[in-house]
């Protein structure tokens, strides 16, 4: 998943009540919050239709898949966090996209053998197999309770009417203007008279609503085989790419045990490898549960803070891909006992230069995604992250599908060693095989307390990781989801040495003291992430939500 993004979509939290007795009546009974108030509000629709939070969490990754086609959608991926109340299961939806059977880096190699950059991140060479489709009729077929044409339903209406887009949508749209003008369905679809449109402009894809009807009706096979999928391979190979009517045919969501450890009595539930994400959240909070953070100055918890992030950052890239084809030393990454040797290497009050520590080779990041979070009246809990990678993804679309197709190809190390479109390299373990899915940073989360429980994620590339730490540190310490979601974030991943800072993080003095210690801070960031989280107090049965107000047109409403 991905590069930092200072422009992020509209931002929605909504609270409902749902049949509940007179006497509870001032409880909310769910929690939503998503990147669209559109995708929330159709999250609430299908639970007032007798859904539960995964037949929501359908409705929610659907309708973005309409109104946030800059980052996610059903020619992209995500990962699904579950936690079923009935039962305690928790499990991981796998919906990341795969690499096609005919993938060959030397097709992303220019005339002088140098990474083609162009070839990795835009057009059709550059999209990988989605996996998004799967992953919502998985979703819905195993743990939903109404039908997929329910669940689907407001994301189909929305296609088919349209809806007026946001100002990020449009900014976004125009940054990859001439790439999308490059390709006649894409044109067609989101350019007008061949610019970009200005606000005011109403967005619709019938295309994309008749796509949506075929899953409703047929599920995988109303995507992976049949008209849509010749469609979709005849528009590919017409416009250089390599899909075959087979590499369709072939893709399954998976599901995956999540990560699971205890930091200071929370048990925190996160994601297992393809993503990147949990195994590092489980190496930094078990490093820092050998402090005392609570009785440090700011300053000494952030220098312990980054120099977790430091080496869990080294140590992501250099064992960590895809768990159908890398054998990874998973339980020894995520051990107390591998974090004590690790907590034993960090100086009290000085910084470790990062070249002093061992060899390290970053894989590859996406930059566009998305994140919901939601709770129901039973408990039920739904982490969703998802995405197309680049901002509006490889900017291809296939004519009569309506919808774009991810770049994701460029998530993988397509040439060992050399840099892909933001300068990190890669190793054999991230490579691109035939059916393999490539390294994510994606990170949703539970956070599970004797009380409080707390569902969180966010987009923004490879800091993805260190913005749920810094969330699920400041739920802990007593924050609320509306409050975390907009705190100043500061990040470190190892290379390039430094830390990333938004504005108003830290005071000058704190910048003087961070330097004094051999840290070097770059306060010139612009804000990152769009993080959207829940939490429910099972004790008091409050529930509250916060969006990110780093989107542009953010909302809260409770409705009694």
């Amino acid at each position: 998943m991905k590069r930092a993004s200072g422009f992020f979509a509209a931002a929605a939290v909504l609270f409902v009540f749902l049949g509940v007795p007179a006497a509870a009546a001032d409880k909310p009974r769910a929690a939503i919050a998503s990147a669209h108030t559109l995708a929330t509000s159709a999250g609430f629709e299908v639970l007032a239709q007798g859904g539960n939070a995964f037949d929501a969490a359908v409705a929610v990754a659907a309708t973005l898949s309409v109104v946030e086609p800059q980052s996610s959608g059903i020619g992209g991926g995500g990962l699904f966090l579950l936690h079923r109340a009935r039962d305690g299961k928790e499990v991981m939806i796998d919906a990341r996209e795969t690499a096609p059977a005919a993938v060959d880096s030397k097709l992303y190699l220019d005339a002088n053998g140098e990474p083609d950059r162009d070839h990795a991140v835009n057009g059709p060479l550059s999209a990988a197999i989605p996996g998004e489709p799967a992953g919502l009729v998985w979703m819905a077929q195993h743990y939903g309770k109404l039908p997929l044409a329910k669940s689907l339903a407001p994301a189909i209406r929305i296609a088919r009417k349209g809806f007026k887009p946001d100002g990020r949508f449009l900014k976004e749209l125009a940054m990859r203007k001439d790439v999308i003008a490059r390709y006649p369905a894409s044109a067609a679809l989101y350019l007008v008279g061949g610019d970009a449109p200005k606000a005011g402009w109403t967005f619709k894809s019938p295309d994309l609503a008749r796509v949506l009807e075929r899953i409703a009706e047929h599920g995988n096979d109303g995507f992976y085989r049949g008209e849509l999928a010749q469609t979709l391979v005849d528009g590919v190979r017409a416009a250089g790419g390599n899909w075959t009517l087979q590499d369709l045919a072939s893709y399954e969501a998976k599901e995956r045990a999540p990560i699971a450890f205890d930091y200071r009595g929370w048990r925190i539930v996160t994601a297992p490898p393809p993503s990147s994400g949990g195994v590092a959240l489980a190496e930094m909070l078990n490093i820092l549960g050998g402090y005392d953070l609570s009785g440090l100055d700011r300053v000494h918890r952030v220098h312990l803070t980054v120099e977790a992030m430091r080496r869990a950052y080294r140590d992501r890239a250099e064992y960590l891909g895809d768990p159908d084809f890398v054998q990874m030393p998973i339980a020894q990454l995520t051990s107390p006992d591998y974090a004590a040797g690790l907590r034993a290497s960090i100086h009290p009050q000085k910084a470790t230069p990062s070249d002093l520590l061992a060899g390290y080779l970053a894989p590859a990041q996406g930059t566009h995604t998305t994140h919901f979070s939601i709770v129901d009246q039973d408990g039920n809990l739904v982490s969703g992250t998802q995405t197309v990678n680049l901002i509006f993804g490889s900017g291809f679309v296939v004519p009569g599908a309506g919808f774009v197709l991810n770049n994701e190809m460029d998530d993988f190390a397509l040439v060992a060693g050399k840099p892909n479109a933001f300068g990190l390299v890669g190793n054999d373990r991230n490579a691109p095989r035939p059916g393999s899915r490539p390294l994510s940073s994606m990170t949703p989360s539970f956070v599970i307390g004797a009380d409080r429980v707390g569902v969180i994620g966010t987009p923004g590339g490879s800091r993805i990781i260190t913005m749920v730490l810094e969330g699920i540190l400041a739920f802990i310490d007593g924050e609320s989801p509306e409050k975390f979601v907009a705190n100043p974030r500061y990040h470190h991943q190892y290379l390039p040495d430094v830390i990333s800072v938004e504005k108003g993080a830290f005071s000058p003095d704190e910048v003087k003291a961070l330097e004094a210690m051999g840290h070097k801070v770059n306060e010139a960031e612009r804000r990152w992430g769009f993080m959207n989280a829940v939490s429910w107090d099972r004790k008091t049965g409050a529930m509250q939500a916060g969006s990110d107000p780093r989107g542009d047109s953010g909302s809260g409403v409770v409705k009694p």
